[in-house]
């Protein structure tokens, strides 16, 4: 069991690796000044084609719960997140998506019945100082749309998260993945016309290529192996997850665009991953909300296809 666990937490893991790619790939491929843009065409693209690939429709319920999930986990948080991306100096949005654990704790104790303990506070806490000094430079500019943004990236994900657990669809794993990012994506259509108006109308390959990489990997590859651990981890575990992406974020850039590390970005780097490892050994048992909850055969015949 303790093996099983461990093994989803390190899949699981990815997706926020993943992730940590964003900020990169946005700055280096994208076009400026089109970040719905940029949400619509990692989202949609990438949720139609799981919709194809699995051809299970929603049912019931599921109708109305994929629109609030995905507009949550999809629709709302990648709109801010590229809008925090393009107004924010990189570690002024990392630090501020860095409360999600935090929230995630909170909402979890209230909605999902898990135990808020002192060690998941100390870890998150210690998660937001370590983004802080791995990220956070002191000539960082403060843009109010982008704080406001990237405040209410981590709120609408961090809330995302919590119904995603709450809500646990019987349905193969591709498919729901893909029910909410085509129900993300649909939503940030009118919304992209409206404010943004049409799409260019010439892309260069280091566009299309920038845009391809965010839809079928950071969205239908990396959503999927997220919405995975949801399912059999506890959503605070999950989301501390997320501290990762910032620590991705600063090594490509040491890695790829020769940018320096400093002794206190070290330093940041250890102490947010003490602040994951220190979350995951939180103590389970109390609740059944709190337990590993290995997926069902069902899911598990999907699922393989990603480990």
């Amino acid at each position: 069991m303790l093996n099983n666990r461990l093994a989803v937490l390190l899949v699981t893991a990815l997706a926020p690796a993943i992730w940590g790619t964003t900020y990169l790939v946005t700055t280096e491929f994208l076009p400026p000044g089109r970040p719905l843009l940029a949400a619509v065409i990692r989202a949609l693209p990438a949720g139609l084609l799981l919709v194809a690939l699995t051809r299970r429709l929603p049912k019931g319920d599921w109708w109305w719960r994929s629109l609030v999930l995905g507009t949550l986990n999809i629709g709302a948080f990648l709109a801010l997140l590229f809008v925090a991306a393009y107004r924010l100096p990189g570690g002024v949005a990392a630090t501020l998506g860095a409360l999600q654990p935090l929230i995630v704790a909170g909402l979890s104790t209230g909605l999902l019945g898990e135990r808020l303990t002192r060690r998941t506070v100390l870890a998150g806490v210690a998660g937001v100082a370590g983004v802080s000094l791995l990220v956070l430079q002191s000539t960082a500019r403060l843009d109010a749309i982008g704080v406001a943004a990237a405040a209410g990236g981590a709120v609408v994900m961090a809330t995302g998260v919590v119904l995603s657990k709450r809500w646990t669809s019987p349905a193969p794993l591709l498919a729901t993945t893909g029910w909410q990012l085509v129900a993300g994506g649909l939503v940030l259509v009118p919304v992209t016309l409206a404010v943004e108006g049409a799409p260019p109308a010439s892309l260069s390959g280091a566009n299309l290529a920038g845009y391809a990489y965010l839809a079928l990997v950071g969205a239908a590859f990396a959503y999927a192996l997220w919405f995975r651990g949801i399912r059999a981890l506890s959503a605070t575990h999950v989301t501390f997850l997320g501290l990762l992406s910032p620590v991705v974020a600063t090594l490509l850039g040491w890695l790829v665009l020769g940018q320096r590390l400093t002794p206190w970005q070290l330093l940041g780097a250890a102490i947010v991953l003490a602040a994951v490892v220190a979350a995951q050994l939180k103590p389970l048992g109390r609740t059944g909300a709190d337990k590993y909850q290995p997926l069902t055969t069902a899911h598990r015949d999907t699922d393989a296809e990603m480990v």
